[in-house]
């Protein structure tokens, strides 16, 4: 979309916001913590205005999103099984398939095109083949006024619905893809291309053949076909993305006006975060480091354990999300943790993240002014680790060949490095007065109060109830 076109719509789009029509919208996150948690984010915001924010979320999230005033429908990604209920961690999925794979992270991502992406691609393209009859159905249960889908597979039922769809990417926007930019998936380096095209071709030749059947799939359905070797659609309507414009690749990809950078989606829903006296209270020369490897990474015990044994021979203090294999977690007497944390609360208070370079860390990490030590391990924490080390916001180290004094070393020359901290707190400063959490509340909330106006009747909030359209 280009133009008068483009402009006429974002004018249009602006000038719906302004109204106070209640809308209903549906949000459709992956089965995992992190889009989840980004949706939750903006879904609070849009409820607080007064609109009906509904959640799609399989069985494990159950009863969790009510708990933030959210209505919940329930959608299955695979046949369900007694390990498939509402007590199993909604990444326990994920987590188990990183453990079965973990010994792939250890390879060049070249060589985990075929031998891990390729079977993750398949496990999310029978997901979406699974959920797409219950997904129509809670569709036309709903109602909704606009949906919103943060996943990176094309579920045909959110498209071809007569609702507005909005996409939003909140992994590294590599995602959205372009020649002048790394390959997603690659961690290559972006003032490098000199393994740009063997990457690309050998993505190609792995992906080809289940793309061609995907795509015919989802034609069959009644949605459009998918752009070559892209599994989900972008709208053109709007989209979202989630990355700092200091860190984005706009100036090497430029994107057209459909899309909305949210600078970052730090959730305003986590519990406060007390420091325990043991942290509180530290050496002089102590710093305070925040160590999570997320949902996922922590599901590897070995790696946890080591990073814990090299970090407990340090004069600094540490808060540990320990992850879904917290009860095999031991920490050092530096340390406190848990299972989970408000990471939100928790990041202000720190000096340094040492993190897998998932997407809500690193932007989150940014949006506090924090430095970081990134040690990635699939998906595109490469992309978010190389990104972060080739501006100088943190230092990437190999996750499972650094020595100890690698990592030591880098601790240090991140703390000491004061003009760092004073250029991240700038930059955190910004980024916190673009306010990307309401960019995107407020472009979903224009899009679904344009599509309310032109159905001719509106509906009051969380009640549903409806009333009349008048212009006046």
């Amino acid at each position: 979309m280009h133009g008068q076109q483009a402009s006429d719509e974002r004018s249009s789009i602006q000038n719906c916001a302004t109204n106070e029509r209640f809308i209903t919208v549906l949000f459709v996150p992956e089965a995992a913590f992190g889009p989840t948690n980004q949706c939750i984010g903006i879904g609070a915001v849009l409820r607080q205005r007064g609109h009906r924010a509904v959640f799609a979320v399989e069985s494990s999230w159950k009863g969790k999103l009510a708990a933030f005033g959210f209505d919940e429908q329930i959608v299955n990604y695979s046949e369900p099984t007694p390990s498939n209920d509402e007590k199993v961690d909604a990444s326990n999925f994920w987590a188990d398939y990183i453990r079965a794979n973990k010994s792939e992270f250890r390879k060049p991502t070249i060589e985990q095109i075929e031998s891990f992406l390729l079977p993750t691609w398949q496990t999310i393209v029978d997901g979406a083949r699974y959920a797409q009859p219950q997904l129509r159905e809670i569709v036309i249960a709903v109602q909704p006024d606009v949906i919103v889908e943060d996943n990176v597979i094309c579920i045909p039922a959110l498209v071809t619905a007569d609702v507005p769809f909005i996409r939003i990417v909140s992994c590294n926007p590599l995602e959205i893809q372009g020649p002048n930019i790394p390959p997603v998936f690659s961690g290559l380096p972006a003032a490098d291309r000199s393994q740009w095209t063997a990457f690309r071709a050998e993505y190609e030749r792995v992906h080809r053949p289940l793309w061609t059947s995907f795509n015919k799939w989802v034609v069959e359905q009644g949605a459009p076909p998918l752009d070559d070797l892209q599994f989900i659609h972008t709208s053109s309507t709007a989209n979202l993305y989630v990355f700092p414009e200091e860190a984005d690749y706009v100036d090497a990809r430029p994107l057209e006006s459909t899309w909305h950078r949210m600078d970052s989606s730090v959730r305003e829903t986590e519990t406060e975060y007390v420091l325990p006296e043991s942290v509180r209270n530290r050496p002089e020369g102590s710093a305070l480091i925040y160590l999570s490897l997320g949902s996922l990474g922590g599901a590897d015990v070995d790696l946890m354990r080591r990073l814990i044994s090299v970090l407990s021979r340090t004069p600094h203090r540490y808060i540990v999300s320990k992850g879904p294999e917290h009860e095999q977690i031991e920490l050092a007497p530096n340390m406190v943790g848990a299972q989970m944390l408000p990471q939100t609360r928790v990041i202000p208070q720190v000096d340094l993240v040492i993190t897998h370079g998932g997407n809500n860390t690193t932007t989150e990490s940014l949006h506090f002014g924090k430095p970081m030590i990134l040690l990635p391990f699939c998906w595109d924490g490469y992309a978010n680790a190389q990104r972060m080390h080739e501006l100088g916001f943190g230092i990437r180290l190999p996750t499972y060949t650094f020595c100890d004094g690698e990592l030591t070393d880098a601790i240090n020359t991140l703390l000491a490095n004061s003009a760092l901290r004073v250029r991240l707190a700038t930059i955190g400063e910004r980024i916190r007065a673009r306010d990307g959490l309401r960019c995107g509340a407020n472009v979903i909330e224009a899009v679904g109060r344009q599509h309310a106006t032109t159905k001719g009747f509106v509906k009051s909030g969380n009640d549903r109830k409806c009333i009349a359209y008048s212009d006046t």
